[in-house]
């Protein structure tokens, strides 16, 4: 967990003084809209309770100086040569944030800080963008440059792409940066137009289910099926001119096509485009307060990933199983990359006690893992707070 007071001493032994600025960025929970970034669809995603904080001071040597309390190697650079560290995984998210603002013209200043986290690592709730936006928000902070959310969002992801080397879409680092509170944000991948969708403040919570099982194929499966939705669009492109994204393909459209299509791209295209439409329908009925059918809409998403998506696994699988088997769970289903990592769940306030003391109760003996739970609400998104 987060410690202020064991920053601010980290602080003043480490560089003297105190800290002129505190930075947060929050990890992120998706509730629908899974694998759809990338097709330029839909995604209903909130920031979550837990977050990176930097305690900062300005420099004016160019040197980058951060120290974390969850990380034994210091991250040290000079801002006019950054180059990848393959020792430092942790730091090298720093240093293609700082990498990434002056390819896009950004004069920066350094700094000096001490970080620390409480997303967990290799969870799918997103440790990695919280870091890089906590970082974009630091150096301006120390810089004092203008950069509206969507475009700093755009910077980390562009971070995150070409100097870290891994290829995710948008969609982690805009709901750290501009996510509000209470809401989760809908964003369209394509146009980036966002707005926020009020969740609801009582009667329900989330409650984030950490399955304990780490996400091995993520990275070789994450690009195999962008190319099996890349197939299926050129596939669908030769009856529907125009199309260049499975956004583009209406439910109606793709169940006309549907068998023209060999298996697996037809497998992929309708988890994408059935996913793009729940999506929408789950807003629609958070806005009339039917969460009994967003409930219903997480559970097809469940099964349409572990079917047609193919991205769910045992673990995943047993921790909605379970969800689903308890009383006042309105919907359940693995959010994130998947092959591991968490589930989220939308539970009655009455229940979620029963549900946090059940669930992992009933999953270790089935799994030999020890899961974590986290019962959330939907948070606001990154800050810079001055100490003076």
């Amino acid at each position: 967990m987060r410690d202020r007071e064991a920053m601010r001493e980290a602080f003043r032994r480490y560089y003297g003084g105190e800290p002129r600025f505190w930075v947060r960025a929050p990890g992120r929970v998706n509730l629908i809209g899974e694998h759809t970034d990338y097709n330029d669809g839909f995604v209903l995603p909130a920031a979550i309770e837990r977050e990176m904080l930097f305690a900062l001071s300005p420099r004016d040597d160019g040197m980058t100086l951060l120290r974390s309390l969850d990380y034994p190697h210091p991250v040290e650079f000079d801002l006019k040569m950054v180059e990848a560290a393959p020792e430092d995984p942790w730091g090298n998210y720093v240093r293609g944030v700082a990498w990434a603002l002056q390819e896009a013209g950004v004069p920066l200043s350094g700094f000096h800080g001490v970080a620390q986290g409480d997303v967990p690592i290799g969870s799918g709730l997103s440790s990695s963008a919280a870091l890089e936006v906590a970082t974009a928000l630091a150096y301006q902070a120390a810089s004092g440059f203008e950069m509206d959310g969507v475009t700093m969002a755009k910077v980390c992801q562009r971070a995150e792409n070409a100097f870290v080397g891994v290829n995710c879409g948008i969609m982690d680092q805009f709901v750290s940066r501009n996510a509000e509170d209470g809401s989760a944000l809908l964003i369209d991948c394509r146009s980036l137009a966002y707005r926020a969708v009020p969740l609801p403040s009582d009667g329900v919570k989330l409650v984030i289910a950490d399955t304990a099982k780490r996400r091995g194929l993520v990275d070789s499966e994450y690009n195999a099926r962008r190319r099996e939705c890349e197939a299926a669009v050129r596939l669908l492109s030769e009856s529907l001119p125009g199309v260049t994204a499975l956004r583009d393909v209406s439910v109606e459209q793709f169940e006309a096509l549907a068998d023209r299509l060999p298996e697996i791209p037809r497998k992929r295209a309708r988890h994408v485009i059935m996913e793009d439409d729940r999506t929408l329908r789950a807003v629609e009925r958070l806005e009339a307060g039917d969460l009994a059918a967003v409930g219903r809409l997480m559970n097809e998403s469940h099964v349409s990933l572990r079917d047609d998506y193919a991205v769910s696994g045992p673990e995943l699988d047993a921790m909605v199983e379970l969800a689903w088997e308890t009383p006042g769970v309105l919907g359940s289903r693995m959010t994130g990359a998947g092959f591991g990592g968490c589930t989220v769940s939308l539970v009655e306030d009455g229940a979620v006690e029963r549900f946090c003391a059940e669930i992992p109760a009933r999953y270790t003996p089935r799994t030999g893992l020890t899961p974590s739970l986290y019962v959330t609400r939907a948070a606001p998104g990154a800050t810079v707070e001055s100490s003076h």
